[in-house]
């Protein structure tokens, strides 16, 4: 289903500063605080899902890379579509609310560590079944994938995460990504394997990038020790999820 139409592509430039509006620090971890944002009122808001953890690296997997990783990729969808968004238009918000309905697309960082509430399985189940999408990002190796399956297999039983063809549209919904590999010597756990979870009728509502990290790339892609081209296919691949989210 057609939710809107996105055009427009321009090179990746210096990202803009705008300020940020904090609430109350957010509950997260033994060690760091993290703060609540309050996004404008735009068309599109990212949610950041917080989600029950088993503490495999330290219960704040689900916050690694915020908010600079969240910033960046808003603003280049900004400089790169017409999609109604900015700077600071995510937020942190609990699997278990009823709050993440309230938006459609969202981004799950250390699945690895994922280890569901029945309310939480409930709600993904929910989710995805009233046509939302989930980009899952930044896990490695057999343990951190079993653990994300095994949680996903909670609140779907009979359906798999399958592994993605390099000609699915969700590559091509915006900006091409031309090398899905090319992250892959930059990141810990060998090839990176894409996987999908389709909604009943056939659309993609789970994307899952197994030995990547698209937050890494997001975050410090300024940095002079980051490489350019892999973090343009990081820019790319999340524009497109967006995109394809918002248009299927």
């Amino acid at each position: 289903m057609v939710r809107h139409m996105l055009i427009g592509w321009i090179v990746l430039a210096a990202l803009s500063e705008s300020s940020l509006a904090w609430s109350q620090p957010f509950s997260n971890t033994r060690r760091n605080t993290v703060y609540q944002n309050e996004p404008p009122a735009t068309e599109l808001v990212v949610a950041r899902w917080h989600f029950g953890t088993n503490g495999l690296i330290g219960h704040r997997g689900w916050a690694h890379n915020y908010p600079d990783s969240d910033r960046n990729l808003n603003d280049f969808l900004k400089r790169s579509t017409r999609v109604d968004v900015e700077v600071g238009s995510y937020r942190i918000v609990e699997l278990g609310s009823e709050e993440v309905f309230l938006y459609p697309f969202a981004y799950v960082s250390e699945p690895g560590e994922m280890e569901l509430t029945d309310d939480e399985v409930v709600h993904l189940r929910e989710f995805v079944e009233r046509g939302g999408f989930v980009l899952v990002d930044d896990f490695d190796g057999p343990q951190q994938w079993n653990q994300f399956e095994s949680q996903v297999r909670r609140a779907f039983p009979g359906r798999p995460l399958v592994p993605l063809e390099a000609n699915h549209e969700v590559w091509t919904a915006h900006i091409p990504v031309e090398d899905l590999q090319a992250m892959s010597e930059h990141v810990p756990g060998g090839m990176i394997t894409y996987y999908g979870l389709f909604s009943d009728d056939g659309t993609l509502a789970m994307l899952a990038g197994h030995n990547s990290d698209l937050a890494n790339f997001w975050d410090w892609y300024a940095d002079e020790r980051m490489p350019l081209k892999p973090s343009t296919d990081a820019f790319r691949l999340g524009t497109n999820a967006v995109v394809y989210s918002l248009t299927h």
